[in-house]
């Protein structure tokens, strides 16, 4: 059985850091994407940053950038997000997703459904 386990979120105050990670298993996730996304009370699900099995590419939305971090250890079969200069709007659950590199992901990487598997969620509240 497939299973992404998110970890790290918390509280912190704005300006702050966090780190949060995912932990992937019940299958081999070689050429899989594995992607953040969020949702916070009231609003629809956004993307947050994404990155390849590969490790060559990597997407973050516009309100993320140069802020937020992704990376991965295939090895270990785990992706983390690296927080900085967390802001009041970045409080949210944060979900981690994996999703098989098709051919349409170069152009879908930004949408839920390019990705096949979900974890629970780790909230992640900024306070002022």
């Amino acid at each position: 059985q497939v299973q992404l386990v998110e970890s790290g979120g918390g509280l912190v105050q704005a300006g702050g850091s966090l780190r949060l990670s995912c932990a992937a298993s019940g299958r081999t996730f070689n050429n899989f994407a594995m992607g953040w996304f969020r949702q916070a009370p009231g609003k629809e699900r956004e993307f947050v940053a994404a990155i390849t099995w590969s490790r060559t590419t990597t997407y973050y939305a516009d309100s993320v950038k140069g802020r937020f971090t992704i990376s991965r250890d295939n090895a270990k079969n785990t992706v983390s997000l690296q927080m900085n200069s967390l802001k009041l709007e970045d409080t949210a659950v944060y979900t981690c997703a994996a999703g098989e590199e098709s051919p349409a992901y170069g152009s879908t990487w930004y949408q839920g459904y390019a990705y096949d598997y979900w974890g629970q969620g780790t909230q992640v509240t900024v306070s002022s």
